[in-house]
């Protein structure tokens, strides 16, 4: 072999080994997808919940978001586009995101964070080994809607007949309805509404029937329009109460539900586990652990309701 052909492989080998053993030490920085309406507080608390586990975007995480922004029929297109860029695990938090997740990828973990119950919905097998390639947290405790009935009759005196206003399929937490209704002497009407156009036809059936407050189960379809929601309310005289706080800044009257934001961080940690090995089929779903009460003092006065000192003084924020 010639000296300069020599001279010119080692300085070929040299370069080229120092090129390959950095591509080798350069770690795949991990893709989250993330089905959402729109970025919100909610999301906020899910970064949240990365950062203080470690993860910054952009620099060893990156967040793929996409946007319902109120348009749910059109959430199979971007599930389908997460799965064609080969995410390491998609974010689903509650039922309509986590269905387009699922008919999109059948492997892909799906991670979700606000489902009331995630067995009768049929997202899981069990809480306990939930199989498949989907887990999280249901943000329905079993104690939730007694507590949130005995909240009403508490406000309402003599309350007698309460609507239910619902925009999922009912499962557990219909029962448990039903057995917390019995023990305080207090009638159901079960009303299912996923479109927003059927608002004003629900409150007329619920003046129909005699309903003298309004309880709101699930209601991610119909939350873009919670303004005309608590509006309806307003108009009908029906004191509300609801499962996200922000039903109470639009204008409801008290919110008692689990913290949206803390299983929004906790969703977090399931990501962490599964970009570390964990396998969705084998983790557990989680119940809610922290709970608030909202309580909206301006919609009670209109409404020409005092609420009770007792109540008052159980209220994590009042909006005055």
């Amino acid at each position: 072999m010639r000296r300069r052909e020599f001279i010119g492989l080692l300085s070929g080998a040299a370069v080229a080994w120092p090129l390959t053993a950095r591509a080798q030490l350069v770690k795949k920085v991990p893709r989250i997808g993330f089905l959402a309406n729109v970025r919100s507080p909610a999301t906020e608390a899910f970064e949240r919940g990365l950062r203080e586990l470690g993860y910054v975007e952009g620099k060893n995480i990156v967040i793929e978001w996409r946007l319902a922004q109120g348009k749910f029929e059109r959430l199979p297109a971007p599930a389908a586009d997460l799965v064609s860029l080969n995410v390491d695990v998609i974010v689903a938090a509650a039922s309509p995101y986590i269905r387009a997740a699922r008919e999109a990828t059948g492997s892909i973990p799906i991670v979700f964070a606000l489902v009331g119950d995630p067995v009768g919905d049929g997202i899981v097998t069990s809480l306990a080994r939930p199989g498949g390639n989907i887990t999280g947290l249901s943000n329905m405790a079993p104690e939730l809607v007694a507590k949130q009935f005995g909240l009403l009759r508490e406000t309402v005196p003599g309350l007698t007949r309460i609507a239910v206003f619902s925009d999922s399929n009912p499962g557990d937490w219909q029962k448990d309805a039903e057995a917390a209704a019995r023990a305080l002497n207090v009638q159901l009407q079960f009303l299912r509404v996923r479109d927003p156009a059927e608002f004003d036809a629900a409150f007329d059936e619920m003046v129909r029937e005699r309903a003298e407050a309004v309880m709101v189960l699930g209601g991610v379809y119909f939350y873009p329009h919670r303004n005309r929601f608590a509006e309806l309310a307003m108009k009908h005289r029906l004191p509300s109460i609801l499962n996200l706080r922000e039903y109470a800044e639009a204008g409801g009257l008290m919110v008692y539900a689990a913290s949206t934001y803390d299983l929004m961080s906790r969703a977090a940690t399931y990501v962490d586990k599964i970009l570390k090995g964990a396998k969705p089929a084998t983790l557990p779903v989680e119940q809610p652990t922290k709970f608030e009460l909202v309580i909206n003092l301006k919609t009670a006065k209109a409404l020409g309701l005092t609420i009770p000192p007792t109540v008052l003084a159980r209220a994590d924020e009042v909006i005055e």
